[in-house]
């Protein structure tokens, strides 16, 4: 009986798990939201989020975008992902008044649907500097060229117009959600994401290698997937001006703490300082001789703490630190390297902390010893056992010594260390002038 009961629970479980499980799998829908410029965090967002929905089985991944712009090397690989996903990827340009700008027609071209909400614009994707300044004529020429062979081929593989899409990218032009749609940049225009699922439910998309999917979302069950603690630092450090900034704030901080070990703080703070730097070069197109440089500059400032060079060693150091700097991020684009405006001024700022240290240490060597047996010299001690030619002893900095004399001194006089022979001190009396320094 019991086993009977048994057996129906387990049959109805598994028609309950056969019916419900395809549902939920091809139901779900993950959102990502993006309303900031293109750069390396926003890869590592789109990768994270791309992931998440396949694993989770998502019917689709909508990118809810608006942004300004970005940097080219990181759209390029963005790009990449959404036309490499294994799930179709709708973007979606919003809210009412937002824009998927320069680097952002791109990922809107590319997505298996692009979709804009009313009151939103797209286009404008001329390249320009990493400051939005012109670029120089050859350069500009490159890019540009790059930039529209990259568009055509997205456009042309989406079934999308190549014409209008070229036309952003050469002459700057900007489109309405209404212009976007009848040029045939988009597929369609929705007032918000519900409406957006509406649309989509039932549609044929197809993907970019040509084969076809249905997709169904009677009843999606929607997943935000949001920027994490990580993507968020990460946008705030990796352009290469803020990533570079914190590798010198980090060498000048664990180079003092070498100087003057015991300092504690400027070692944390460059410790600290060197590993945000490391998170932020990691996504950036990293030149590896600049980085061989600078690490050999930091060497030469290590040596010179160790070894006596009158700043010879500072100065190549300072010279590789300039060239590495230069050749540290390697970009086609000089604007979005680390400027020359940034790395002199770090350089001098260097410079000044190093000499300001090397000073100090140099110093600190030409000093008379105060501590130790050499910090005797000179002092004041008590007789304790009668001291001459033959051995006595005395009483100086809280300790006993033996010691010798010239001429006799009896206990309980007061005599000045002239000097020290191995663990014996030469005494004088108090009053002469003369300092033995044997």
């Amino acid at each position: 009986m019991m086993g009977s009961v048994l057996g129906r629970i387990a049959l109805a479980s598994s028609i309950f798990l056969l019916t419900t499980a395809p549902a939920w799998a091809g139901q779900r829908v993950v959102v990502l939201t993006m309303n900031d410029s293109i750069q390396p965090a926003s890869l590592r967002y789109l990768e994270r989020g791309l992931a998440t929905a396949d694993r989770g089985g998502a019917e689709l991944t909508i990118l809810e975008l608006n942004t300004p712009g970005g940097l080219l090397t990181s759209l390029r690989q963005m790009t990449t992902a959404i036309t490499e996903a294994d799930r179709p990827v709708v973007v979606y340009v919003t809210p009412s008044g937002g824009q998927a700008a320069s680097a952002g027609f791109f990922l809107l071209i590319a997505a298996d649907v692009a979709a804009m909400a009313p009151g939103t614009n797209t286009g404008a994707a001329h390249p320009v500097g990493g400051e939005g300044e012109d670029l120089a004529k050859t350069i500009s020429e490159k890019v540009t060229n790059d930039a529209a062979a990259l568009i055509r081929s997205l456009a042309s593989q989406r079934g999308r117009s190549v014409e209008w899409a070229e036309k952003a990218v050469r002459e700057s032009s900007s489109y309405a959600e209404k212009e976007a749609l009848e040029k045939k940049l988009i597929d369609l225009v929705a007032n918000d994401r519900g409406e957006l699922l509406k649309a989509l439910n039932g549609r044929t998309v197809k993907r970019f290698d040509g084969h076809e999917e249905k997709l169904k979302l009677d009843a999606p069950e929607v997943v935000v997937v949001g920027p994490n603690a990580g993507d968020r630092l990460l946008s705030a450090i990796a352009h290469p001006n803020i990533a570079y900034l914190l590798l010198m704030l980090g060498i000048v901080g664990i180079y003092f703490e070498l100087a003057h070990p015991g300092a504690i703080l400027p070692g944390v703070l460059g410790g600290v300082s060197i590993l945000l730097a490391f998170f932020a070069l990691s996504v950036l197109p990293v030149n590896f001789v600049g980085v061989l440089l600078i690490l050999l500059a930091i060497g030469f400032f290590i040596a010179e703490v160790k070894v006596t060079s009158y700043g010879l060693l500072a100065a190549a150091g300072l010279v590789s630190f300039i060239f590495g700097s230069l050749m540290l991020v390697d970009s086609p684009i000089p604007a979005l390297r680390v400027g020359l405006s940034v790395v002199l001024p770090a350089a001098l700022f260097v410079a000044v902390v190093v000499i300001f240290l090397l000073t100090r240490v140099l110093r600190v060597h030409k000093t008379t010893p105060i501590t130790g047996a050499e910090g005797l010299v000179g002092e004041i001690a008590e007789v304790v056992a009668a001291v001459g030619p033959g051995e006595g002893k005395v009483f100086v900095h809280g300790e006993y010594w033996d010691a010798v004399a010239a001429t006799a001194l009896p206990a309980g006089s007061r005599v000045r260390v002239a000097g020290i022979e191995g663990k014996r001190l030469r005494v004088e009396p108090k009053g002469s002038a003369a300092v033995y320094q044997g």
